[in-house]
Formats: structure tokens, sequence, C-alpha cells
């Protein structure tokens, strides 16, 4: 089967992996850089994973900026393109996804389009209705920043919404299932087949559940600072009850990346009119954690605070609305001087900030060193360090 997948992402780039193992796969994407370094066999992303199969794997797979090349002759055309959250907007922007549709639609009107991309509910049945093409279906995707591949491979389910529930789309739903899931290495993953919006609604409070969890863990985190408690102690005792589990319970600033925040807000706008508590303080949970991790920092009066890593986690190549930098914007607003290690940056500012690109003169300067994700490398100046990780030191 020819399949094309928009959008080289570690989305795209972990969807188009799985698939290449057994089928045609042709990546498309803007970025000429991207595609150059798909075709030279190395990953454009950080994910160990990615970097293997590529490497070491026989995958029918490549990459090009051509649409005509990518969408002609496919039988299948995964959309992987990003969708951010605009506030004016109140919602998602979903024009990447929209142009690869109309791309799609111009090129090939043949292939059943599954859109992996994150949009608002209701969008499959609105775009279906507006093109008049009955084969779009939403298939969301549930794949952590670093692991994409690795969750790809063992999938904890599959799940395909579909617009109009007919026989013909229901078989090329589950057809498309049928190959994530021949293409991964766990073979048990359940697959659901659900209406379009009822697959979008999941995909939001998935996530927004995750966040839930990480929101929870930073107030008792907060909780335990601010009555001199070990807050680990507090977390392992909650944790144990096996209702709870011993996941996303390591305290932070917050929580960031490519999905939780435009996720969390998305549900929010979502609501509208209908009745809820919850989801409006998951967002401002955020907020007001960040909020006191800066007071924090300010009342330990520093001359100059050192921020170690953009990155919300270790090995990830991602800062964008990274919980840091909202620190960074709140100590700036103070007249609070920061300077920033992150090998990440190629800019000699960040923010108003100066890059410090040796890690010892960082060291040196810094008064504090504030790090969401402590690291080995801080050990020499662990008393400079402030970090609510809890379980990255030992």
């Amino acid at each position: 089967m020819k399949i094309a997948v928009a959008g080289i992402g570690y989305v795209g780039l972990s969807n188009a992996i799985i698939l290449s193992q057994q089928n045609e796969v042709t990546a498309i994407d803007k970025d000429i850089q991207k595609v150059n370094r798909i075709n030279e066999g190395v990953s454009p992303i950080t994910d160990f994973e990615i970097q293997e199969y590529l490497s070491h794997r026989q995958l029918c797979l490549r990459a090009t900026t051509d649409r005509n090349d990518a969408y002609g002759g496919a039988d299948m055309v995964l959309v992987c393109t990003p969708t951010d959250y605009v506030t004016g907007k109140n919602g998602f922007d979903t024009s990447s996804v929209d142009s690869v549709i109309s791309d799609v639609l111009r090129i090939n009107q043949k292939a059943l389009i599954v859109i992996k991309s994150t949009v608002p509910v209701g969008y499959t049945e609105k775009t279906v209705k507006r093109t008049g093409y009955g084969k779009i279906v939403f298939s969301p995707e549930f794949l952590r920043e670093g692991s994409a591949l690795t969750d790809n491979l063992h999938p904890s389910r599959i799940i395909v919404g579909i617009p109009e529930r007919n026989a013909d789309i229901v078989d090329q739903a589950e057809m498309f299932a049928g190959l994530m899931k021949d293409g991964a290495l766990k073979k048990d993953a359940r697959i659901l087949i659900t209406s379009a919006s009822e697959a979008e609604s999941i995909k939001l409070f998935a996530n927004t559940y995750l966040a839930l969890r990480v929101a929870f863990f930073n107030e008792l985190d907060t909780y335990a600072q601010m009555l001199g408690l070990d807050g680990s102690v507090i977390i392992d005792g909650v944790c144990l009850d096996p209702r709870i589990g011993n996941y996303y319970n390591n305290p932070s600033f917050g929580y960031g990346g490519y999905c939780l925040p435009k996720d969390t807000k998305q549900l929010l706008a979502e609501f509208g009119h209908i009745p809820q508590q919850l989801i409006s303080a998951v967002v401002k949970s955020n907020d007001t954690r960040k909020d006191f991790i800066a007071e924090r920092i300010i009342d330990k009066r520093p001359g100059t605070v050192g921020i170690y890593r953009l990155a919300m986690k270790k090995d990830s190549d991602n800062y964008r609305d990274s919980s840091v930098i909202g620190i960074i914007e709140r100590l700036n607003k103070q007249s609070i001087k920061t300077v920033i290690y992150e090998p990440l940056v190629e800019e000699e500012t960040f923010l108003g900030s100066r890059k410090v690109s040796d890690l010892t003169e960082f060291k040196k300067i810094s008064d504090i060193i504030v790090a969401n994700r402590y690291d080995a490398e801080l050990d020499d100046v662990k008393d400079k360090v402030y970090s609510r990780d809890l379980y990255s030191r030992d």
C-alpha cells in the first residue's frame, strides 16, 4: 500500500516508520533539512528508537517536499501537521490541516485521509460537510516526546473516529487500525472505532487528565514546601495505592510541551456554557504553580539567576511552551537578572536573557541555578540548585 505522511514531527515520523515496515511510505514536509536528513537515514528529532529504526531497520521510507509526488497515487494520507492554540481565536489554528486536505483533494480524490493532528471537537464532521469528501477519519495519537516510536510500537489503544457509520468508511477505518497494529510489537492493543467527534474528545480529555495529574502533584509539592514536609514521602505514600499508581507524579514547574498546554485550553473552550469547574482549575493551576515557583526564587534575593535548560524533560529537544519559560518571564517582570544555559538555543539571547554556552562559566556566575529537571552535571553545585524534581537526584 502507498501511504503519504504530511508533517515530519515526532507524530508524523513515528507513524511513517511504523507503516513503512510493511508499506511504501513517503513523508512530506516544507523543511528541506528535515527531508534531507530522513533520506540520509538520520532522525531530525531527538528520539533514540526513531534513529535506531532509520539506521538499522529495513524500511520502505523516503521524504520529499513535492506534494504531487507524495499525494499522487497514495492510497492513504496521514495528516500530522501542528495545530497551535490561538488565544484570540479561543481555539486551535487548523490551517495547516486544512491546507493538506485541500492539496490532497486537488491531487488525489481516491485516498483515505487520516487526521492525526489534534483538532477541535467536530472538526472532522465539518470538514467532510465542507469538502463533500466522505473518506476522512480522525485517529488520535497518544505519544510522548522523545519516546514516540516506542509508544507506537507498544500502543495502549488504537482509535479511529469516522464521520458517518457507513460500511465503506468503517471497513477503511478498521483497515488503517490493522496497519498500525501490524507494525506494532505489541499485538493485543484494543481497537476502538468511534464517531469522529468522540475520538476528538478522547484525545482532549486524555491529555487534560494527564495535565490534571501533573497539576495535582505540583500542588501537593507546594503544600509540602509551605509546611516544611518531605513531598517525596507524601507522594510515595499516596502512589502506593494501586488505584492511583506511580506515574506522572514527579513535581515540576508546571506542565508544558507540545500537547498539554494547548489541549487543556482547547478542551476548556469546547465546554463553552457546559457546567464545569475542574477543567478551568487545571488550566489555572498551571499559572498558579509558576507564580509560586517564581516567588520562591525571588524570596532568595539572588543577584543572578541561572536557568539550567529550557527543555521540558531530559533528552528532549523541545522547549516550546516549557514551564521554565513562564518562570523566566515572571523573573524578568521583577527585574531579576537571568542567564540561560541551553545548548539548543542558537541565539545569543533568549527572552532578553543572555545565553551562556560554557557550563563552568554558567555555574560560576549564577547565584542560584533553577532546574526544572535535575541532572548529574549539577552535582558539584548542588547547594546552588533550586529544583522541585524529587526523583532525579539519586
